[in-house]
């Protein structure tokens, strides 16, 4: 069997050390370059063939992926997290990172990240996360001001103060102090500047969503509106990363993790490691198909209720059933069909009724 190089990449924004295990354990080469493409393809270039490169999930993982991957015979982005003996085990530096590293991609203990192929790819999902942020900034700004007004007895959340006149009254039933009165108006106008950012990122995020054929065909389904479409789209990426229905569900943080020992009881739980914001777009989704009625998954949220299901519990179906749909039509480019909603009993056959 011909001789395989495993090469391991500690990555840093000045500098990358690199180690290179052979296919029988040995340590055969160390090395340190500077971060640009160009260095880090001639020193991968010294490496014999067939060459399995390896480097962890961080800032620049993408932006190496995407510039590497045609240099190498494989490329495997690491799931730091399960690299635990990187930080547990022997010394902690960067060249002993690198050759660990080698060593667990050439022992098959490495957990791949999925990257984005392209850079337009990058680009929209990163349009997607600037616009994520700039919410999440809006909503922190929001909670300061109300939590400055609730210390003096005003409880009021930020729809009681979109409104110039409902401001006016928001002062008069403070402390007549003229510091206080100071901080809720500087407040406001941070809140002010944070809405109209969002709201200029949302149109700018919209127009490039509406380019986007998946995205357009995802806005058909009950709940899905543009920016849900294009998180799901920019996050997920692609349909065939997953191998079934049940597998995103708990990419998503709505399926369920089953286990047991011996001839104990079978525990189940939601995943704890989850993509928060996947989580929360799949499940608001579902809020909103349920809350709209005359539809297929509102339907089939009061089915689940009739049935005694909890509420909780009935709609974390409905997000699974609303996945498995999108997922479904992704895969068959095909359009949304209400009719087809719950047919296809193997891609829902995780559905629980508890």
């Amino acid at each position: 069997m011909k001789r395989q190089y495993f090469i391991g990449l500690d990555t840093h924004g000045s500098f990358c050390a690199m180690a290179v295990v052979t296919s029988d354990g040995k340590l055969a080469q160390r090395g340190n370059c500077k971060t640009t493409i160009s260095a880090l393809r001639e020193m991968i270039g010294k490496v014999p063939a067939p060459r399995h490169l390896v480097f962890e999930e961080g800032p620049l993982a993408n932006w190496l992926y995407r510039n590497l991957a045609e240099h190498v015979e494989a490329l495997t982005v690491a799931e730091p997290r399960r690299n635990r003996l990187i930080a547990c085990e022997g010394d902690k530096d960067d060249p002993v990172d690198a050759e660990k590293l080698a060593n667990l991609l050439r022992g098959g203990y490495v957990k791949s990240v999925h990257q984005t192929e392209t850079l337009a790819e990058t680009l929209f999902k990163q349009l997607v996360a600037q616009y994520q942020s700039r919410v999440r900034r809006r909503v922190a700004a929001s909670l300061q001001v109300t939590a400055i007004l609730k210390q003096h007895g005003v409880m009021a959340r930020a729809k009681h103060f979109d409104r110039a006149e409902d401001r006016v009254e928001i002062l008069q039933q403070l402390p007549p102090e003229r510091l206080l009165r100071e901080m809720v108006t500087a407040s406001w106008k941070e809140y002010d500047a944070l809405v109209r950012h969002e709201d200029a990122w949302r149109k700018r995020l919209v127009r490039q969503a509406k380019k986007d054929d998946v995205v357009v065909r995802f806005t058909a389904l009950p709940g899905i509106s543009w920016v849900r479409a294009a998180t799901l789209r920019a996050y997920l990426d692609t349909p065939w990363r997953f191998r079934s229905a049940k597998a995103l569900w708990k990419y998503l943080g709505i399926g369920l993790d089953r286990r047991h020992s011996g001839n104990g009881p079978e525990l189940l739980a939601v995943p704890k490691q989850t993509n928060r914001l996947l989580k929360s777009t799949i499940l608001g989704a579902a809020r909103s198909a349920i809350a709209q009625g005359e539809n297929p998954f509102a339907g089939q949220y009061e089915g689940w209720i009739s049935r005694g299901v909890s509420a909780k519990m009935a709609k974390r179906n409905v997000a699974r059933s609303l996945s498995a749909t999108l997922w479904g039509l992704w895969k068959s480019g095909t359009v949304y069909h209400p009719e087809w909603v719950g047919v296809n009993m193997a891609a829902t056959q995780g559905i629980e009724t508890f």
